[in-house]
């Protein structure tokens, strides 16, 4: 009894001393990694964390985030695995990268239209262009758009870019209409409010296609709209 006594104590010491080393090795392994990430210097490298970033791009475009791995990434971007490694902690850091950069294209011919306002007479017709613009924006970047939108679903950094979206170009239209003598007794809710029906039309007419919808004149309604 006693030796089985001691072979138990033993064996529940082993355990005890297995788990901690497990533990001390998985905070070592995420420390090392940290550590081993790297901004890279040189053009070289910048290029190669260029390509990276571009194969995740393609990729989750093509195939979905969770489809894809980072092995598939690396053989994208033809570099090697450890490559990958030694610029990002792993595949949600290239996600993040790729998140930056479609919201810079999606922004980016909105912000400039943006540039173009400089009174309140033809408000409707920069409507008209915004619709267009956000349309387009969504059939060149399709696969992308319905990959990145079904995480926010499920991922708080993701969903946080978005909103951050919504509120840039809400806070900036806003500021241009106010800067042109617009009330802004409820401003920022209207502006708020048409982009979202702005943004769930070009849903609409990119990707349900409504079969009993005429989106000729829904759009012409969608053009209708004005902050007064």
């Amino acid at each position: 009894l006693a030796l089985c006594q001691a072979i138990c104590e033993s064996l529940f010491i082993f355990y005890l001393f297995f788990i901690l080393a497990f533990f001390l090795f998985c905070i070592y392994n995420r420390n090392m990694k940290a550590n081993t990430v790297r901004e890279p210097k040189q053009e070289r490298s910048i290029e190669k964390k260029k390509r990276i970033i571009q194969a995740g791009y393609d990729l989750f475009s093509q195939k979905g985030y969770h489809n894809t791995n980072t092995a598939e990434i690396a053989k994208y971007a033809k570099v090697s695995t450890g490559i990958i490694y030694g610029y990002f902690n792993d595949k949600k850091d290239i996600l993040k990268c790729v998140i930056e950069i479609y919201m810079r294209k999606i922004t980016a011919p909105v912000y400039a239209l943006f540039d173009k306002i400089d009174n309140l007479d033809h408000l409707d017709l920069i409507i008209d262009e915004i619709v267009d613009i956000v349309i387009q924006m969504h059939k060149s970047n399709a696969n992308l758009h319905e990959t990145l939108h079904s995480l926010t679903h499920t991922d708080a950094d993701v969903n946080a870019a978005f909103i951050r979206l919504e509120d840039d170009i809400t806070i900036n239209l806003e500021r241009i209409l106010l800067s042109l003598g617009m009330s802004d007794d409820g401003l920022r809710e209207k502006i708020h409010f048409s982009l979202n029906i702005i943004e769930s039309f070009a849903h609409e007419y990119v990707y349900d296609k409504h079969t009993y919808i005429d989106y000729k004149k829904m759009q012409k309604i969608i053009f209708k709209l004005n902050f007064n």
